[in-house]
C-alpha cells in the first residue's frame, strides 16, 4: 500500500496487517501512516486525514502545495481546525475562513494562495514572512492585489499590522530566500535597492548580464552567490563572464556569499554607493 492513509481504515479493509503498519510504514500522526521519509506534501495530507478530513492546511505547508520552493520536508504543518492538543509537528489554529478562501488540491483541503499569504504575513516573523511570500509570488499565479479583499473581509484578524508591514516589503522577482534577506538588510540600513533582477544590455539590446539587485542609475550591483556558484564549474564560468560584462560597462559589483556578515555587506554596499555620489535620504 502506498501513499498516506488512516491506519484503522486500512486495517478494516484488509489492505495491511498490524505487523506491516509497524515495519513498513511511518506513523506520521496518530492513526495516520505513510512512507518512511515523508515529504512535506505527505505530512500535509497526513494532517488533513488526522483531522477527520475536516481541517484546512495553511501556512508554510499550504505554500508548498501551491508549488512555492524552499520548503523543507520537516516544517511544522499548520492546520485551521479546532483542537487543543495537537500532536508533535502540527500547529492548529482556531481561525475562521470564508468559502472562497479554501480550495482542494489532490483531495486535500488547503487555503487559497491569497489566504496563505494572509496567514504567512500574520503568523511569521517579518523576514521569514517576506521570504515565504516572495517564494509564493514567484510561482506567478497570484499578486499582492489578490490579498487586498481579505484585509477588508477580516479587519479584526490577529496581527494585521504585521501582515501589512510584510506586504510592503515583498518582491515577486526574488529568486531565493537569501536574496530576500539580503534585500531586507539593505532596506533596513536605509539603502533599499531600486530594482531587482535588473537586465544589463549591450549596444545591440542583447542581455549580457542580470543583476540580483542594485541601483541602475548608479551602476551598483549586488549579487548573491549561493553554494552552487562556487561548486558548479559551469555556474562559476558564467559568473566570471557576467562580472566582466558588468565591469566593462562601468558597474561596481558587490558579490555576497553565505559566510559574509550582514554588517560587512552593508558596509561594502554603502562604500560603493557613496563612491558613486549617492546620499542617504
Amino acid at each position: 500500500m502506498g501513499g498516506v492513509f488512516i491506519g484503522s481504515e486500512a486495517l478494516g479493509a484488509g489492505l495491511v496487517t498490524r505487523h506491516q503498519l509497524r515495519t513498513r510504514y511511518r506513523r506520521i500522526f496518530p492513526n495516520v501512516y505513510g512512507p518512511p521519509e515523508p515529504s512535506v506534501r505527505d505530512r500535509a495530507r497526513a494532517a488533513f486525514l488526522w483531522s477527520g478530513r475536516r481541517g484546512v492546511i495553511a501556512g508554510v505547508a499550504a505554500s508548498a502545495l501551491h508549488h512555492a520552493k524552499w520548503v523543507d520536508d520537516d516544517v511544522p504543518i499548520e492546520l485551521l481546525w479546532r483542537n487543543t492538543h495537537p500532536p508533535t509537528g502540527l500547529i492548529v489554529r482556531n481561525e475562521s475562513w470564508s468559502a472562497g478562501e479554501v480550495m482542494t488540491i489532490a483531495d486535500v483541503r488547503v487555503t487559497t494562495a491569497a489566504r496563505t499569504i494572509f496567514d504567512l504575513g500574520r503568523h511569521l516573523p517579518r523576514n521569514e514572512a517576506v521570504a515565504r511570500i516572495d517564494a509564493l509570488l514567484t510561482v506567478g499565479r497570484i499578486t499582492i492585489d489578490d490579498v487586498a479583499p481579505l484585509l477588508v473581509r477580516h479587519p479584526r484578524a490577529t496581527d494585521i499590522r504585521r501582515l501589512t508591514t510584510a506586504l510592503a516589503l515583498v518582491d515577486a522577482r526574488a529568486e531565493s530566500p537569501q536574496e530576500t534577506r539580503l534585500r531586507l538588510a539593505l532596506t533596513d540600513a536605509g539603502m533599499p535597492p531600486d530594482r531587482t533582477q535588473i537586465p544589463v544590455v549591450d549596444g545591440q539590446g542583447r542581455i549580457v548580464a542580470r543583476v540580483d539587485m542594485g541601483w541602475e542609475h548608479l551602476r551598483v550591483a549586488v549579487q548573491y552567490d549561493g553554494r552552487h556558484h562556487q561548486t558548479d564549474r559551469a555556474t562559476y564560468v558564467r559568473d566570471q563572464k557576467v562580472n566582466r560584462a558588468l565591469e566593462a560597462r562601468g558597474w561596481v559589483v558587490i558579490r555576497v556569499i553565505a559566510e559574509d556578515s550582514l554588517a560587512d555587506v552593508v558596509g561594502r554596499v554603502a562604500a560603493a554607493l557613496y563612491g558613486r555620489g549617492w546620499r542617504a535620504a
